[in-house]
């Protein structure tokens, strides 16, 4: 599966929530424990980017005392998640809002927790993303954005299902996940200048990027 934040129709929108609901439904409470573990954060404001579904911000919500914000650029996907948010009863404490990476509309240090899984090998002018999210941090406020599965168990899993019905899945998956991308984003935040450092194990690969306070 992968996410193109904004292109999608109903359709596309709905297959998307269904893959996420069954095939993928195991990774997100497994992630969302890796990141509040890993961040050492678990309550304040979280914003989950190019969220899709809100799975990701969902499971997020259900394991921390998180108020969680879903964004994404897609009218679609934000209906469909704010039925999931609904359905999970986290009306009150996860929020829908419509928007872009490239150009968030949130204010300056507004964020404890920027998270995201999947969109970030489609953010078209990576440098400005990155400034964006670093922007909306809060002191003291770290960005935990990638991708991956959890688990080496659940990727081969996973990996077996999607190229069943799509043999170029594997490939796909490997030229995200993959050494060139990860030096390609690695150079990116070294130019920024913004403290960082990479995760690239079972889990996956993911830029944990801190705001110092």
């Amino acid at each position: 599966m992968g996410y193109v934040p904004g292109r999608f129709d109903r359709d596309g929108a709905e297959d998307m929530d269904r893959i996420a609901k069954t095939i993928f439904a195991p990774i997100y409470p497994v992630i969302a424990q890796q990141i509040i573990e890993r961040c050492g954060i678990s309550r304040g404001r979280c914003l989950d980017i190019g969220s899709g579904p809100g799975s990701l911000g969902i499971a997020l919500a259900q394991a921390s005392a998180l108020a969680v914000t879903l964004l994404d650029s897609s009218p679609e996907m934000i209906a469909i998640a704010g039925g999931n948010v609904r359905e999970a009863g986290l009306s009150g404490r996860v929020a829908l809002l419509s928007g872009d990476v490239h150009d968030i509309p949130l204010p300056d240090r507004s964020v404890d927790l920027a998270v995201s899984r999947g969109s970030l090998f489609f953010w078209e002018d990576l440098p400005r993303a990155f400034s964006e999210i670093h922007r909306v941090l809060a002191p003291g406020g770290t960005a935990y954005v990638g991708g991956g599965f959890g688990t080496a168990e659940l990727r081969d899993t996973i990996a077996a299902t999607m190229e069943r019905a799509n043999p170029d899945w594997r490939s796909f998956r490997d030229r995200n996940l993959g050494a060139d991308n990860r030096e390609r984003v690695a150079g990116i935040l070294e130019n920024l200048g913004f403290r960082h450092r990479l995760v690239s194990d079972d889990s996956g690969f993911w830029v944990v990027m801190e705001k110092e306070g």
